[in-house]
């Protein structure tokens, strides 16, 4: 006999990755006065949430309204900067991005600075393993820089950028990832007078990576004395 399953996943029954209580989110946030959250939609928890939010919004002018906007939430995630200070090298991954590829990247291989998502880690202990996974470098020490909401007006991911200097002889291989997980990773190392210039011949176009490059050159291991 077949038992049914009664309820809808992510709300009343656990989604595929476990969740309940989807539908609650924002419900009771209360730090803006001008914001009065009226309903949550849950539109989708295949593997990131979707949600549409139904809210009151006060304008500057004190007249309300009633406003409609869809979230998406894959969690937030963490990103590092690799650098050798005496070789003025950069360790960035390659890899292929389907969603640059369908909206005009190429071939969708894209340059960034490793990373990943937090899941159930603190920042720190995420992208050190992140790190890991992708370069097959152990590090040492590490630096936060800044955290960063990359997409406010759709996607609530804050991302947490740090930086950290490698060493080239610990370098383990060409190729990284997590097998299981349909990652295939290049690891490529860079001169990073070479990295500034791919951002401007559009060679490097991924976001959080052109940040920490900026980064450096202004007020990190390789600005100007």
């Amino acid at each position: 006999m077949t038992t049914q399953i009664t309820g809808i996943p992510g709300i009343d029954v656990p989604d595929g990755r476990g969740r309940t209580g989807l539908d609650q989110a924002g419900r009771d946030l209360a730090g803006n006065p001008r914001v009065r959250v009226r309903a949550v939609e849950l539109l989708s928890c295949s593997w990131y949430v979707l949600l549409k939010t139904t809210f009151d919004y006060r304008h500057a002018d004190g007249h309300w309204s009633v406003e409609h906007r869809e979230s998406y939430d894959r969690g937030n995630g963490a990103t590092m900067l690799l650098f050798d200070p005496d070789r003025r090298t950069v360790l960035l991954t390659r890899q292929f991005r389907y969603p640059v590829y369908v909206n005009g990247h190429p071939d969708g291989m894209l340059l960034e600075t490793p990373g990943g998502l937090l899941d159930t880690d603190d920042a720190e202990t995420a992208v050190r393993r992140e790190v890991e996974e992708e370069t097959g470098f152990t590090i040492g020490s590490i630096e936060h820089v800044f955290d960063v909401f990359m997409s406010p007006g759709s996607v609530t991911e804050c991302v947490h950028f740090y930086a950290a200097p490698y060493q080239a002889d610990s370098r383990r291989a060409v190729r990284a990832g997590v097998a299981e997980e349909g990652e295939d990773i290049e690891v490529v190392e860079l001169p990073f007078d070479r990295a500034l210039a791919m951002i401007r011949s559009g060679e490097i176009a991924d976001a959080k990576t052109i940040m920490l490059l900026q980064w450096a050159a202004l007020e990190g291991p390789f600005r100007s004395a």
